[in-house]
Protein backbone atom coordinates (compact mmCIF):
# COMPACT_ATOMS: atom_id res chain seq x y z
CA UNK A 1 0.00 0.00 0.00
CA UNK A 2 1.54 3.12 -0.85
CA UNK A 3 2.08 6.35 1.08
CA UNK A 4 -0.75 8.31 -0.01
CA UNK A 5 -2.95 5.23 0.61
CA UNK A 6 -1.93 4.66 4.40
CA UNK A 7 -2.23 8.27 5.34
CA UNK A 8 -5.74 8.31 3.81
CA UNK A 9 -6.65 5.02 5.69
CA UNK A 10 -4.57 6.68 8.67
CA UNK A 11 -6.58 10.00 9.11
CA UNK A 12 -9.96 8.09 8.35
CA UNK A 13 -9.42 5.45 11.75
CA UNK A 14 -8.20 8.82 13.82
CA UNK A 15 -11.36 9.91 13.23
CA UNK A 16 -13.42 7.04 13.89
CA UNK A 17 -11.41 6.62 16.84
CA UNK A 18 -12.24 10.27 17.47
CA UNK A 19 -16.01 9.83 17.20
CA UNK A 20 -15.91 6.77 19.40
CA UNK A 21 -14.04 9.01 21.79
CA UNK A 22 -17.03 11.57 21.82
CA UNK A 23 -19.44 8.80 21.86
CA UNK A 24 -17.87 7.59 25.57
CA UNK A 25 -17.95 11.53 26.51
CA UNK A 26 -21.83 11.41 26.07
CA UNK A 27 -22.22 7.89 27.76
CA UNK A 28 -20.37 9.44 30.85
CA UNK A 29 -22.75 12.27 31.31
CA UNK A 30 -24.83 8.95 33.36
CA UNK A 31 -22.66 8.11 35.40
CA UNK A 32 -22.48 9.72 38.76
CA UNK A 33 -19.67 12.50 39.19
CA UNK A 34 -17.22 12.36 42.26
CA UNK A 35 -17.67 15.39 44.95
CA UNK A 36 -19.90 16.74 42.74
CA UNK A 37 -17.61 17.49 39.88
CA UNK A 38 -14.98 14.69 38.87
CA UNK A 39 -16.51 12.55 36.17
CA UNK A 40 -15.42 9.53 34.99
CA UNK A 41 -15.00 9.58 31.14
CA UNK A 42 -14.46 5.63 29.44
CA UNK A 43 -12.78 7.71 26.30
CA UNK A 44 -9.34 6.90 27.75
CA UNK A 45 -9.43 3.50 27.20
CA UNK A 46 -10.59 4.35 23.62
CA UNK A 47 -7.66 6.81 22.94
CA UNK A 48 -5.04 4.46 24.48
CA UNK A 49 -5.99 1.65 22.21
CA UNK A 50 -5.79 4.22 19.54
CA UNK A 51 -2.17 4.78 20.99
CA UNK A 52 -1.12 0.83 20.84
CA UNK A 53 -1.80 0.22 17.59
CA UNK A 54 -0.51 4.15 16.06
CA UNK A 55 1.49 5.29 18.37
CA UNK A 56 1.56 7.64 21.24
CA UNK A 57 1.63 10.75 19.03
CA UNK A 58 -2.08 9.56 18.22
CA UNK A 59 -3.04 9.59 21.53
CA UNK A 60 -2.67 13.24 21.45
CA UNK A 61 -4.01 13.94 18.18
CA UNK A 62 -7.14 11.79 19.14
CA UNK A 63 -7.33 13.54 22.65
CA UNK A 64 -6.91 16.97 21.26
CA UNK A 65 -9.72 16.72 18.64
CA UNK A 66 -12.14 14.82 21.29
CA UNK A 67 -11.60 17.41 23.75
CA UNK A 68 -12.13 20.38 21.27
CA UNK A 69 -15.58 18.64 19.92
CA UNK A 70 -16.49 18.48 23.31
CA UNK A 71 -15.51 22.04 24.48
CA UNK A 72 -17.73 23.78 21.79
CA UNK A 73 -21.16 21.23 22.13
CA UNK A 74 -21.25 19.87 25.60
CA UNK A 75 -18.88 21.43 28.15
CA UNK A 76 -19.56 23.88 30.29
CA UNK A 77 -15.68 24.60 31.41
CA UNK A 78 -14.77 26.45 28.52
CA UNK A 79 -10.48 26.49 27.69
CA UNK A 80 -10.26 25.24 31.40
CA UNK A 81 -12.04 22.19 30.93
CA UNK A 82 -10.40 21.66 27.55
CA UNK A 83 -6.48 21.97 28.83
CA UNK A 84 -7.54 19.22 32.08
CA UNK A 85 -9.13 17.27 29.72
CA UNK A 86 -5.87 17.17 27.01
CA UNK A 87 -3.49 16.83 29.89
CA UNK A 88 -5.60 14.11 31.85
CA UNK A 89 -6.27 11.50 28.86
CA UNK A 90 -2.44 11.97 27.46
CA UNK A 91 -0.56 11.74 30.82
CA UNK A 92 -2.78 8.53 30.77
CA UNK A 93 -2.68 7.28 26.87
CA UNK A 94 1.12 8.72 25.81
CA UNK A 95 3.06 6.85 28.73
CA UNK A 96 0.83 3.88 27.78
CA UNK A 97 1.32 4.03 24.24
CA UNK A 98 4.93 4.62 24.26
CA UNK A 99 5.79 1.71 26.50
CA UNK A 100 3.79 -0.60 24.58
CA UNK A 101 5.55 0.98 21.39
CA UNK A 102 8.62 -0.71 23.35
CA UNK A 103 7.82 -3.65 24.49
CA UNK A 104 4.88 -5.16 22.15
CA UNK A 105 3.85 -7.93 24.43
CA UNK A 106 0.87 -8.53 26.46
CA UNK A 107 2.97 -7.80 29.64
CA UNK A 108 4.56 -4.74 28.04
CA UNK A 109 0.38 -3.68 27.62
CA UNK A 110 0.40 -3.97 31.19
CA UNK A 111 3.30 -2.33 32.14
CA UNK A 112 2.80 0.34 29.97
CA UNK A 113 -1.20 0.93 31.43
CA UNK A 114 0.12 0.81 35.09
CA UNK A 115 3.13 3.60 34.36
CA UNK A 116 -0.03 5.49 32.13
CA UNK A 117 -2.11 4.87 36.00
CA UNK A 118 0.93 6.34 37.73
CA UNK A 119 1.64 9.26 35.96
CA UNK A 120 -2.00 10.13 35.36
CA UNK A 121 -2.33 10.59 39.14
CA UNK A 122 0.75 12.67 39.75
CA UNK A 123 -0.18 15.07 36.83
CA UNK A 124 -3.67 15.84 37.98
CA UNK A 125 -2.34 16.26 41.59
CA UNK A 126 -0.22 19.04 39.83
CA UNK A 127 -2.96 20.40 37.19
CA UNK A 128 -5.48 20.48 39.60
CA UNK A 129 -3.80 22.20 42.47
CA UNK A 130 -2.99 24.97 39.51
CA UNK A 131 -6.24 25.32 37.33
CA UNK A 132 -8.66 23.74 39.44
CA UNK A 133 -9.03 27.12 41.82
CA UNK A 134 -9.74 29.33 38.18
CA UNK A 135 -12.42 27.71 36.64
CA UNK A 136 -13.88 26.66 40.20
CA UNK A 137 -14.04 29.85 41.70
CA UNK A 138 -12.45 28.61 45.18
CA UNK A 139 -9.27 29.40 47.08
CA UNK A 140 -6.41 27.24 46.24
CA UNK A 141 -6.20 25.88 50.01
CA UNK A 142 -9.55 24.45 49.29
CA UNK A 143 -8.39 22.60 46.53
CA UNK A 144 -5.08 21.92 48.25
CA UNK A 145 -6.78 19.69 50.84
CA UNK A 146 -8.65 18.15 48.23
CA UNK A 147 -5.69 16.34 46.23
CA UNK A 148 -4.96 13.49 48.30
CA UNK A 149 -8.54 12.85 49.36
CA UNK A 150 -10.04 12.84 46.54
CA UNK A 151 -7.82 13.91 43.64
CA UNK A 152 -5.44 11.23 43.76
CA UNK A 153 -7.65 8.49 44.48
CA UNK A 154 -10.05 8.91 41.93
CA UNK A 155 -6.98 9.30 39.40
CA UNK A 156 -5.99 6.16 40.24
CA UNK A 157 -9.23 4.80 40.08
CA UNK A 158 -9.83 6.55 36.71
CA UNK A 159 -6.76 5.00 35.28
CA UNK A 160 -7.12 1.36 36.73
CA UNK A 161 -10.70 1.76 34.95
CA UNK A 162 -9.68 2.53 31.85
CA UNK A 163 -6.76 -0.06 31.95
CA UNK A 164 -9.09 -2.73 32.86
CA UNK A 165 -11.26 -1.99 29.54
CA UNK A 166 -8.37 -1.64 27.53
CA UNK A 167 -6.92 -4.89 28.07
CA UNK A 168 -10.01 -6.49 27.73
CA UNK A 169 -10.84 -4.91 24.42
CA UNK A 170 -7.63 -4.17 22.78
CA UNK A 171 -7.10 -7.86 21.33
CA UNK A 172 -11.14 -7.99 19.79
CA UNK A 173 -10.49 -4.15 18.66
CA UNK A 174 -7.37 -4.74 16.23
CA UNK A 175 -8.23 -7.87 15.17
CA UNK A 176 -11.40 -6.86 13.55
CA UNK A 177 -9.57 -3.47 12.40
CA UNK A 178 -7.10 -5.63 10.95
CA UNK A 179 -9.88 -8.16 9.28
CA UNK A 180 -11.22 -4.52 7.80
CA UNK A 181 -7.77 -3.95 6.12
CA UNK A 182 -7.88 -0.85 8.65
CA UNK A 183 -4.59 -1.28 10.38
CA UNK A 184 -1.35 -3.32 9.40
CA UNK A 185 -1.12 -7.44 10.58
CA UNK A 186 1.39 -7.37 13.56
CA UNK A 187 4.93 -7.57 12.38
CA UNK A 188 5.67 -9.26 15.80
CA UNK A 189 3.71 -12.54 14.81
CA UNK A 190 1.37 -11.76 18.14
CA UNK A 191 -1.96 -12.12 16.24
CA UNK A 192 -3.91 -14.61 18.71
CA UNK A 193 -6.60 -13.56 20.65
CA UNK A 194 -5.61 -13.12 24.46
CA UNK A 195 -5.38 -16.43 26.19
CA UNK A 196 -8.21 -17.15 29.32
CA UNK A 197 -6.07 -16.48 32.22
CA UNK A 198 -5.31 -13.13 30.79
CA UNK A 199 -8.76 -12.55 30.30
CA UNK A 200 -9.45 -13.32 33.81
CA UNK A 201 -7.07 -10.95 35.02
CA UNK A 202 -8.30 -8.18 32.99
CA UNK A 203 -11.58 -8.72 34.72
CA UNK A 204 -10.63 -8.59 38.17
CA UNK A 205 -8.37 -5.54 37.17
CA UNK A 206 -11.61 -3.46 36.14
CA UNK A 207 -14.45 -5.05 38.31
CA UNK A 208 -11.82 -4.50 41.69
CA UNK A 209 -11.71 -0.36 40.32
CA UNK A 210 -15.08 -0.17 39.71
CA UNK A 211 -15.98 -1.26 43.26
CA UNK A 212 -13.80 1.17 44.18
CA UNK A 213 -15.06 3.89 41.94
CA UNK A 214 -19.07 2.75 43.53
CA UNK A 215 -16.83 3.12 46.75
CA UNK A 216 -16.24 6.45 45.86
CA UNK A 217 -19.59 7.41 44.89
CA UNK A 218 -21.40 6.29 47.77
CA UNK A 219 -23.06 3.51 46.41
CA UNK A 220 -21.34 0.70 48.46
Amino acid sequence: MNKQKYSTRYIAVVAMFTAISYIAVLISKVIPNVAGFLSYEPKDAVIVIAGFIFGPLTCVFVSVLTSLIEMITISSTGVYGLLMNVVSTCSFTVPAAWYYRKHHTLKGAVIGLGIGMVVLAACMVLWNYIITPFYMGVDRSVVAGMLMSIFLPFNLIKGGINAGITLLIYKPVVNALRRAHLVEESSSGNKGGFKAGFTIFAAAVLITFVLLFLVMIGVL
